[in-house]
């Protein structure tokens, strides 16, 4: 078989993995959310779960877990923190960051499927990247659109997400290099090196 067609291919594994990390996404939110000082998108530890998909899944399959969690909540299911769903929370002062769901887990998958070992600083970074810049790029810009506040207020309200989105960040790096190093196969780099006939990397190390 073609490498980039097994690459793109979804087998009955991924399948379960994807509904695995989406489900795992919406008891993610069962906790519930904090909404502090008023601010209208509430602190979630959903987030969590985007790090997690594109970590171990990798970029598309990921986004895949990521748009089928979405899909659900669109059909109505509360899976939101706070009991939300339904298609008005995607016009709603979230919506920017219901998007980042998607584009956040591609994009930390992209990273660490970059590497040829996952270690935790480099799951940490990517996890950085796509699970807090990339939502905060699609959260604040439409979060101030549709709230009406200026963009610099919104921007610096968001500034008390911060530390919470770091210690997820590092949840999801300490989780992915445990996961990789207890079964080596849960790894996207073994996934793809599989697909194209390439010889397996080392294990992860801290």
């Amino acid at each position: 078989m073609d490498p980039a067609s097994s690459r793109w291919r979804l087998s009955a594994a991924d399948a379960a993995r994807i509904a695995t990390f989406a489900a795992l996404t919406a008891v993610l939110g069962m906790p519930g959310s904090l909404a502090l000082f008023g601010n209208a998108v509430p602190i979630t530890l959903q987030t969590l779960g985007v790090m997690l998909a594109g970590a171990l899944l990798g970029a598309w399959r990921g986004a895949l877990a990521m748009l089928a969690f979405l899909a659900l909540v669109a059909a109505g299911l509360p899976l939101l923190s706070g009991g939300r769903g339904g298609p008005a929370v995607f016009v709603g002062p979230s919506a920017g960051y219901l998007i980042g769901f998607v584009v956040g887990a591609a994009v930390v998958g992209l990273i660490v499927e970059r590497f040829r070992t996952l270690t935790f600083w480099r799951v940490l970074a990517a996890s950085v990247v796509g699970g807090m810049l990339v939502m905060y790029a699609l959260g604040i810009p439409l979060q101030a659109l549709v709230t009406g506040f200026p963009l610099q207020t919104v921007a610096t309200g968001s500034l008390m997400y911060l530390p919470g989105d770091v210690v997820k960040a590092v949840i999801a790096a300490s989780v992915t290099v445990g996961v990789v190093r207890a079964y080596p196969a849960a790894s996207p780099l073994r996934r793809a090196e599989r697909a194209s006939g390439q010889q397996p990397a080392a294990s992860p190390a801290a």
